[in-house]
């Protein structure tokens, strides 16, 4: 996720925050999406949002689902419907990949960024994760809170 700074190309257009705190992401994985004129041009225009959606494997494809792209202002004929769902490209050998890992495994798909890479293109990020515990949370937060402690003491002993 961390390109160059210089390349005008990339830009981060919505993150999931939350899923990192909700989920423990075992392997991410890149793919490209289906979309509308308009909506290129709302998620250039950054309005977007990625924080309640999903991915499923139906019939063989994978499908991003209740994600949010603003309508586009300018965009009077054409218009896209806000939260439709959106196809996301990947290969096959992928997408038998995810099938099994949400069938049989009881995995979870959560989309993590959508951004346009070096080319332009817009892709998007999705994790394939497993949903954590309270409990769980409680250590994960535990252990960051040490590790920032750890490098203030570290800091204030130099």
């Amino acid at each position: 996720m961390a390109k160059q700074k210089s390349d005008p190309n990339y830009k981060v257009i919505a993150e999931n925050r939350r899923a990192r705190f909700d989920y423990a992401i075992e392997e991410d994985l890149e793919c490209g999406i289906v979309l509308q004129g308009s909506e290129v041009k709302s998620l250039r225009a950054g309005g977007a949002n990625i924080a309640e959606s999903y991915a499923t494997v139906d019939d063989g494809e994978l499908w991003l689902v209740n994600s949010y792209i603003a309508p586009y202002a300018q965009a009077k004929v054409f218009k896209h419907e806000e939260r439709r769902r959106r196809k996301l490209l990947v290969s096959r050998k992928e997408l038998a990949r995810l099938w099994n890992a949400t069938q049989r495994k009881g995995m979870t798909l959560v989309p993590l960024v959508l951004y346009f890479n070096h080319r332009g293109m817009a892709k998007m990020k999705i994790g394939i994760a497993k949903g954590k515990k309270n409990h769980d949370k409680r250590e994960s937060q535990a252990k960051r809170d040490w590790s920032r402690q750890k490098q203030r003491l570290l800091k204030d002993a130099r």
